[in-house]
Formats: structure tokens, C-alpha cells, sequence
């Protein structure tokens, strides 16, 4: 993927604008402080560990990954300019050293960056098509140390009929269908498994406002 590539935006299609208003948005409509715990809590991030955050948005967490482990080196990606540079102002205001790289995850970029113990992202899957998915999840299996670690929190199956009501009228309304409906079907597990991984689990699902957001582990087969 070159940088022209179209991406979606942090609050999705045709609301850039509303980018400034993003840490609000899901901090009020999500549960954030609840997903992204439990996501930190599956992280558990160690010295030592090179930790990749695909598509970073704001940067908070992996900001909340070098707080929890000042001795873990963290790096950033995100192809939205206007976003990283609100990242990079937030790990300066919170004293956190990060490492912030603008652009698309690729099998090219993969081999640019190095090797990694771990790698995160969090609400970016529901966001790109199916074919993106199953690139980014291959992308992230070359750049995964042996036995190295996936952990991903994303909108997944949306079980019951309050939760699927709650996903069409807040993500999808903003999202649209197409890229997220497969995500509200339950294609992670697979597509995870598909591009590698063992031990894939949906480790944990938290109700919010918009929908059931998913936790995925997984670990790289080879």
C-alpha cells in the first residue's frame, strides 16, 4: 500500500473534521478505560519486549503500554498524519518514549521495521475490508518474533440482538456495512488462525454503547 491509499478516519467516513473529538467519542461510547485494561492486562507488556501498535490513533495505548513497563520498547503506526501528531504530543505530555511511524502496515513495511515480541492494535480491523484484514494480519505474522504474541480488541461478533441493534445505529451508521459487517459476523478467529496464529481466543467480550467490543490472543505458529 503506497501513503495515497485511502484510509478511513479515526471517527470514520467523511469525519475527519471530527478527528480532534476522538478520545472523547470513545472514551464516552466505549467502555475505554474497561476494554483497554482488560487489553493491557493480556498485553502484559515485560523488559525487554518490542511492542508494535498497529494503527495507533492517538497513541493512548501505547502510551498505557510504556507506563505499565517503562523497560519495553513501544512503537507506533498509523497512516493519519493529523492523528500521530496528537499521538506523539500525548507520550511527551505523559513522559513516555515512543516511537511513531506514519503509514500502512505492509509486508514491505514489516520488513522495514524489525522484529517484535508483540504485537497490539485496537479498533482498526472493524475499519478495513476483508481483504485488508486477512494483508494486515499476514503483515503482522512477518514481523512477529517465533512464538510471538497477537493481541488485538475490536468490535467481533455481536451476539445478541441489543448488541447487533447498538452496531448498526452507532459503527456502522459512521462506519458503514461493508468493511464492519464481517467483524459483527465473527470473521477474526478465522482470519486470525488463517494467516498463522495457534491458540487463538476470544479471551474477553465487553458490552458497550455500541456494540460488543472482542479481545483476541493468539500467538505466532512458528
Amino acid at each position: 500500500m503506497s501513503q495515497e491509499k485511502e484510509f478511513t478516519p479515526a471517527l470514520g467516513i467523511g469525519n475527519s473534521a471530527l478527528t480532534p473529538l476522538y478520545d472523547s467519542v470513545i472514551g464516552l461510547l466505549t467502555r475505554e478505560n474497561t476494554w483497554r485494561s482488560a487489553l493491557l492486562t493480556h498485553i502484559s507488556p515485560k523488559p525487554g519486549d518490542r511492542i508494535l501498535d498497529v494503527g495507533c490513533g492517538t497513541g493512548s495505548l501505547a502510551i498505557g503500554i510504556k507506563l505499565l513497563c517503562g523497560e519495553s520498547e513501544v512503537i507506533g503506526i498509523d497512516p493519519d498524519k493529523e492523528i500521530l501528531m496528537r499521538a506523539e504530543a500525548k507520550s511527551k505530555k505523559n513522559s513516555a518514549n515512543i516511537s511513531f511511524h506514519q503509514g500502512f502496515l505492509t509486508t514491505e513495511r514489516a520488513t522495514e521495521l524489525g522484529l517484535f515480541s508483540t504485537v497490539v492494535s485496537s479498533l482498526v480491523f472493524h475499519q478495513t475490508s476483508i481483504e485488508e484484514k486477512r494483508n494486515i494480519l499476514v503483515a503482522i505474522s512477518k514481523l512477529l518474533q517465533p512464538h510471538g504474541r497477537l493481541c488485538i480488541a475490536d468490535y467481533g461478533l455481536q451476539r445478541t440482538k441489543l448488541m447487533r441493534t447498538l452496531f448498526r445505529k452507532t459503527v456502522q451508521a459512521i462506519d458503514g456495512r461493508r468493511d464492519t459487517q464481517p467483524n459483527a459476523d465473527g470473521c477474526m478467529p478465522k482470519l486470525i488462525e488463517e494467516a498463522g496464529f495457534i491458540n487463538v481466543s476470544e479471551a474477553q467480550v465487553i458490552s458497550t454503547l455500541t456494540g460488543s467490543i472482542s479481545i483476541y490472543t493468539a500467538n505466532l505458529a512458528r
